[in-house]
Parts: structure tokens; sequence; C-alpha cells
């Protein structure tokens, strides 16, 4: 490996599986000394300590842990790299990480994959779930799919097309609390709602002629989209949900709409992706793939 800092990264990883410099040193051939001293001249150009000598056992520190995890993933990206510069016009290889909430990877993404794996055999997928709001570069994402309005960042982003949002509950919950008919209901009501930290306990709602924001009020909170569908499917509340994330409920009458008129909800949905300079063939592959498809599916 004829790049100096690739190959340090190789022996740091040997030493941190292996947990002695003679047994690392051995595996890629060179004497213990050697590698001991290549370990230190990473250590020193870092600033940090990243292995904890002992006699009996090497052991990584908490910024060796991060070095190594980041030295796993940047040595996966060349190989991916080199195998996909030397297949020129051979399928795209690699490895795509992927962001999504729980509700749009679970209804919209997913069912995506049986034919994009067969497609494209030789890419493999990192897929993350999380209504959580992360850091994407932090996360090392190639791609996420975001709802809202998007901060300004190196990121590229293509449009999806928008998510309405409704009010549902079970046909059981409305038969025990009533139907509620205007905005000034919902205090009555058990509303389900995020326990994250940008939730925020308050629907958008038309009252009166005026957009304003409703404070709601329930019994039960859940981290993402997918448990408060199920917690509305088991009767115990109002939820405010993604209309894709509801449609076959709604159409098989396990769901019903309630306050339409008072819903004046959207918010648009992007695919941010990486590669500003260049979008690496397989990242390429999966947003050509896709797009489309989640298009039609957000009519």
């Amino acid at each position: 490996m004829s790049d100096p800092r690739a190959w340090e990264m190789t022996v740091f990883l040997r030493v941190a599986a292996l947990g002695s410099f003679s047994a690392a040193g051995a595996a890629v051939g060179m004497t213990p000394s050697a590698t001991a001293k290549l370990i230190s001249r990473i250590e020193a150009r870092l600033g940090v300590r990243l292995i904890e000598r002992s006699t009996r056992r090497l052991r990584l520190t908490d910024e060796g842990e991060l070095y190594r995890e980041r030295a796993e993933i940047l040595l996966g990206e060349l190989d991916a790299f080199d195998a996909e510069i030397a297949g020129g016009a051979r399928s795209p290889t690699g490895v795509i990480r992927i962001n999504v909430s729980v509700p749009f990877g679970r209804h919209c993404v997913l069912p995506l994959l049986p034919d994009f794996t067969r497609a494209y055999p030789d890419i493999r997928l990192d897929l993350t779930l999380t209504d959580e709001v992360v850091d994407l570069q932090a996360a090392q994402a190639d791609i996420a799919f975001r709802t809202g309005r998007l901060p300004d960042s190196a990121l590229l982003a293509i449009r999806l097309g928008d998510v309405r949002r409704r009010i549902v509950a079970a046909p059981d919950y409305l038969a025990r609390k009533g139907v509620p008919r205007a905005v000034a209901d919902l205090e009555q009501h058990d509303c389900l709602g995020f326990n994250f930290r940008r939730a925020a306990a308050v629907w958008p709602l038309k009252s009166g002629g005026r957009l304003i924001d409703r404070e709601v009020h329930g019994r039960i909170d859940a981290n993402n989209g997918e448990t408060v569908r199920h917690l509305a499917l088991l009767g115990l509340g109002l939820a405010r949900l993604a209309e894709f994330h509801i449609r076959a409920d709604i159409a098989a009458g396990r769901l019903v709409t309630v306050l339409d008129d008072a819903m004046v909800d959207s918010e648009e949905i992007h695919a941010i992706h990486i590669g500003r300079e260049r979008t690496p063939r397989r990242v390429r592959a999966f947003l050509d793939f896709s797009t489309p498809r989640l298009r039609a599916m957000l009519l």
C-alpha cells in the first residue's frame, strides 16, 4: 500500500485486533519495535494517546477506539473506490450508508430494496432508521431523507415531493371518546406525541380562519412515528401522522381521519446526499433508482 497514512491505519488496525505489537508486526511483515514506533509516530502527529501499553495486553483509549472506527470506514472506502475505478463500466460496488426516519424508511424506502439489490448485486446497504435528527457528516451517511426546511450545508438535495399530515384514530377510540368536531375538542382527547428533543407538543391547525399552533396533551409519547401509528391502531389516542404512513390503514378502515377541515399541514421531503464535486457511482445508482419511485409514492 503506497499511501503512508493508509499503511499506518492498516498496521494500527492489526495492532487493535491482535492486541500486541509482535503479533501485529508478524502479520504485516514488521518487527515488534518498528510496529511500536509506527504507532508512536501516529500518536505524536495526532497529539493523543491511542493505545495504553501494559505488560499483559494493549488496550485502546477512547481516542483509539474512534481512530479504529474511522480507519475501518476510510480503508473500506478506499477499497470500494479502487474497485469502482478498476471496474469501469461494470456494476457499481461499495457500501451506501442511508439515514432515514422510521416511517419513511419502513413504508417507502424498504419496499424498494428487493428490486434494487437484484439490479445492483455488488452494492451493500447500511441502513439507519431513526426519527432523531443526526449530523449526517458525523454519522458518515451517504444519503439521508429529511422532511421540512433544510439547513444550509455542503450536501446536495433532491426534492421528492410534499408530505401531508392527517389526524387519525382507531374506530374503537372514537366510539369511546367521541369524534372531535372542532379544534377546541382536542382538550378532551388523548393526543399521542413524541419524546425526542425537537418535538413540540403543538399541532398546526386552522381555527377561526387562522393558522395556530394548538397545544395538545396526552398520556403516551414515543420516539418514532411507527410506534405512534401502532399506539393509534391500539385505540390509545389521536395521532398526527404523514399521509403516506397511514394510507393503507385509512383505506382498510383501521384508522379514521378527523378534523380534515382544520389540517393545512404539509412539508417538503428531500433526498440529501454527498458528492458536490462528484457523486459516487453507487450513490448515483441508488438515487436514480429510488427518486422516481418515491415521488410516485408521495403523490
